[in-house]
């Protein structure tokens, strides 16, 4: 194949563009693979199948690259490709060195992909990166790391609501000196779109910029462009190919099989025509067009994916989960119906409904589960980073991840990444004792960072927790002093603890690069409530702390306790609902001036009224409330009362906030099957009013 000057073009005029959904997603997998290996991989013992299975991602992606005309990228996997045929033919030893390195290329190869794929505007410069992988290749153990100074970057943000926002970025430059400098290009003023934009001169690395702007502003917002590289900037807004660069046409190798290579020969004479079997486009081109799945081994996994998958966009998705919430509200709807026939005369009808009922929960089910997914999409970026923290902090860290398969929603699970990545660099930076403090203590020299998921009622539990130094209680009361708070020498430990999400405030003696840089735990818990979740955090001086995240299962779908309350309808979720009982004259007790208690099995717990929380108006002629419901949220409980009990059935949540606005103690609104509005009620709200 000649020179292709159009990215997404052959040399027939063919257009690619149609495969780059396929090739981006194929490549992010490879390159997850090839970084889960590397990480587990024994340097001193590494296996054939391991190497063989690094080199095929490198080659892969060459493949791919190099079919779509993505010349940077393909220059920069063919070296890889060339050190890794080296280190899988045993000509070179595997190194520690090496690992760094391609780890370091991986991450740069992302960014690349991510240019082309349009999801950033950075030009990754690999110059002295390649010359770092032909040393390497050619065996020599001194890798040249330049001399390169501070970056200067021209930083646009935007489009933003409020410009004063940015400011926070100045703010960011001036309290933490080591992380360069920053100059307005605007004055002070966005422009018409919204847009402010900075000259910044720095050391730091984009990701780690992107991860202290996120505290000030979007990260979607942030755009980060190298001046020095301006020049070098695409046209057309996809050519990758630079100055003195060729474009490398690389099929793939007869005897590996691997390569993501589409022959233009084979494909379609028409766009949008009948796809012939075996053809690209066509289930049976898919499959042909990617090899047999490979053994896996105990301690990682061949790139590319089984022909089994189907990939299927998140709109779709969504899309689906719609329609299926509007068929059970429908089924609802005929099953109140229903109740009004004769049973005897409809039987067959009744029976169909009832059926229908039971294929609705299965369907909604089955569907619900599709976009759910395991924590281990979360987890598994953290061996790197602490792998890489340890080795910054010298420190030795041990990373253990628990319940990885436990299911979370994705709307969710993409918002969590940032909290739970500051709690852990906190863990390494803070928690974890150098080794030699360690051992003074009497601790093992390597310290344990903890990460665990666990479903408890309605609910997802993820913990932070470490084996260090723990919180210092004085230490705590001491810089609260200092920063004017009001303490007491008598607060409890959890009371003290909760002086670390006050805003600005630091236990630190330094700030430092690795866990925030002085960015207050504040923003953490401000993170996690925007997610209507909640944080605790736990610690014993000597022993280590333990920060524990609650977040809601929010889906689409859930099973409630319909109540009613004067003439309104509630929902409870089922999840929050221990228990119900009759109420008996004398079973509640008064406290104080208006507070209320009720016993419930040697425990008392505090009482509200529904009609009272939401100002349901009663008439002279209405009986008190006679049934009580013990709710728990938040390992609490307390006692509401409530008109009647109405049945348990499954409701589809609805936005309010995004359809009328944010109501107090109401999570939700349902349609019911007689057609009515009905509020979801807030089981962690309710508690936390009743307890405070």
């Amino acid at each position: 194949m000649g020179e292709i000057s159009n990215p997404g073009l052959d040399e027939s005029g063919f257009d690619l563009t149609q495969f780059y959904a396929v090739f981006f997603e194929e490549a992010r997998e490879n390159l997850a693979n090839m970084e889960s290996m590397l990480l587990d991989i024994d340097t001193s013992r590494p296996t054939d199948e391991e190497l063989n299975a690094i080199f095929r991602v490198a080659h892969s992606i060459k493949g791919g690259a190099a079919t779509f005309g993505f010349s940077d990228v393909a220059t920069l996997t063919h070296e890889l490709e060339t050190l890794l045929d080296r280190l899988r033919r045993h000509e070179l030893p595997l190194k520690r060195a090496m690992v760094d390195l391609l780890l370091e290329a991986g991450d740069v190869v992302k960014a690349q992909l991510a240019r082309y794929q349009g999801s950033s505007d950075q030009t990754p410069q690999t110059d002295a990166l390649i010359e770092r992988i032909r040393y390497m290749t050619a065996g020599e153990d001194a890798v040249p790391r330049g001399t390169d100074g501070a970056r200067r970057l021209d930083i646009r943000i935007g489009p933003l609501k409020d410009g004063s926002a940015a400011d926070g970025l100045v703010e960011l430059f001036r309290d933490i000196p080591s992380l360069g400098s920053i100059e307005a290009l605007d004055q002070g003023q966005p422009s018409d779109e919204g847009m402010r934009q900075f000259r910044v001169t720095t050391h730091s690395p984009d990701s780690e910029l992107l991860e202290l702007f996120s505290f000030h502003v979007s990260r979607e917002q942030v755009r980060i462009v190298q001046v020095d590289a301006a020049a070098a900037a695409l046209p057309d807004g996809m050519n990758g190919q630079t100055a003195g660069q060729t474009p490398v046409q690389t099929p793939p190798s007869e005897g590996d099989g691997y390569g993501f290579f589409i022959d233009p020969k084979t494909l379609p004479a028409q766009q949008g025509g009948n796809n012939a079997p075996g053809q690209p486009g066509t289930a049976e081109g898919d499959a042909a067009r990617r090899p047999d799945a490979r053994a896996r081994s105990e301690k990682g996994a061949a790139g590319g994916l089984e022909s089994t998958t189907l990939r299927v966009s998140v709109e779709k998705v969504d899309q689906l989960i719609n329609l299926v919430g509007e068929l059970v509200i429908t089924q609802a709807m005929l099953t109140q119906q229903a109740k009004e026939l004769d049973a005897v005369q409809f039987s067959s009808l009744l029976g169909g409904i009832a059926d229908l009922e039971r294929n609705s929960r299965h369907l909604q089910e089955t569907v619900m589960s599709i976009r759910m997914i395991p924590m281990s999409f979360v987890f598994n970026r953290f061996p790197r980073m602490i792998r890489d923290l340890a080795a910054k902090l010298d420190k030795q860290i041990e990373l253990k991840l628990v319940g990885e398969a436990t299911e979370l929603d994705k709307g969710l699970i993409e918002k969590i990444i940032d909290p739970l990545t500051h709690l852990v660099r906190n863990s390494a930076d803070h928690g974890i004792e150098t080794p030699a403090r360690r051992l003074a203590a009497g601790k093992t020299p390597h310290g344990t960072i903890t990460l665990s998921a666990a479903h408890q009622g309605g609910s997802i539990l993820i913990e932070v927790g470490d084996d260090g130094h723990g919180l210092q209680r004085e230490r705590i009361l001491s810089r609260a002093r200092e920063r004017g708070f009001a303490v007491r020498d008598d607060m409890t430990d959890p009371e003290v603890w909760a002086l670390i999400w006050e805003p600005g405030f630091s236990t630190a003696d330094q700030i430092s690069d690795v866990s925030g840089r002085g960015v207050g735990m504040d923003v953490v818990r401000k993170n996690i409530a925007a997610l209507n979740g909640s944080v605790e955090l736990d610690s014993a001086e000597g022993y280590g702390t333990r920060v524990t995240v609650r977040l809601p299962l929010t889906l689409a779908i859930m099973d409630g306790m319909s109540i009613g309350v004067g003439g309104e309808t509630y929902i409870l979720p089922l999840a929050s609902v221990v228990e119900s009982f009759q109420v008996t004259p004398g079973m509640v007790q008064t406290v104080g001036a208006t507070g209320r208690v009720v016993r419930v099995r040697e425990e008392f717990m505090p009482v509200i009224s529904l009609d009272e929380v939401f100002r349901v108006p009663r008439h002279d002629g209405d009986r008190a409330p006679e049934i009580m419901m013990i709710i728990e949220a938040e390992g609490k409980r307390v006692a509401a009362m409530v008109d009647e009990l109405l049945g348990q059935h499954q409701v589809v949540v609805k936005n309010l906030e995004t359809n009328y606005r944010r109501v107090t103690d109401v999570s939700g609104a349902t349609i019911l099957g007689d057609g009515r509005v009905a509020l979801i009620v807030d089981a962690a709200s309710l508690v936390k009013r009743a307890r405070h």
